[in-house]
């Protein structure tokens, strides 16, 4: 589902950034929802951006939100300066506007429905984006 710029859909890609495992979600802004689509093992960083690359290819999204790791009392720590790098290498490689959004507890709560067990990452990633569509609604 490209974007279609007639009809001021704007397609989003989203990512649950982890050192061995990325989720990522494609949402859209019209319904401002979004859809689990795939968990990128994050063992080798030419493979990672590959495929990276083949979603965007494919999405065509106008942005990329990554979700950034914060303590409960919003504090940063070692996961979310790994994330804002990783976001800042998606801006370099892709060219692509990043926003983060805050993430806290949205793996936490996935990971207590046994549904999401096989692909928490991506459906958090889907929960990044709709709170992005939330944000900016």
């Amino acid at each position: 589902m490209p974007n279609d710029a007639s009809n001021s859909i704007t397609i989003v890609l989203g990512f649950d950034y982890g050192t061995k495992r990325i989720g990522v979600a494609v949402g859209n802004s019209l319904t401002g929802s979004a859809q689990a689509l795939d968990v990128i093992h994050n063992t080798r960083s030419d493979q990672t951006y590959q495929k990276i690359q083949e979603l965007i290819s494919e999405w065509q999204p106008s942005c990329l939100v990554v979700g950034l790791p914060l303590h409960p009392n919003g504090a940063e720590h070692g996961m979310t300066k790994r994330s804002r790098s990783f976001g800042q290498e998606l801006a370099k490689q892709f060219g692509k506007p990043i926003h983060y959004v805050d993430e806290r507890y949205s793996s936490v709560l996935l990971e207590q429905d046994s549904v999401y067990q096989e692909s928490v990452d991506s459906h958090a990633a889907g929960l990044l984006l709709e709170q992005f569509f939330r944000e900016r609604g």
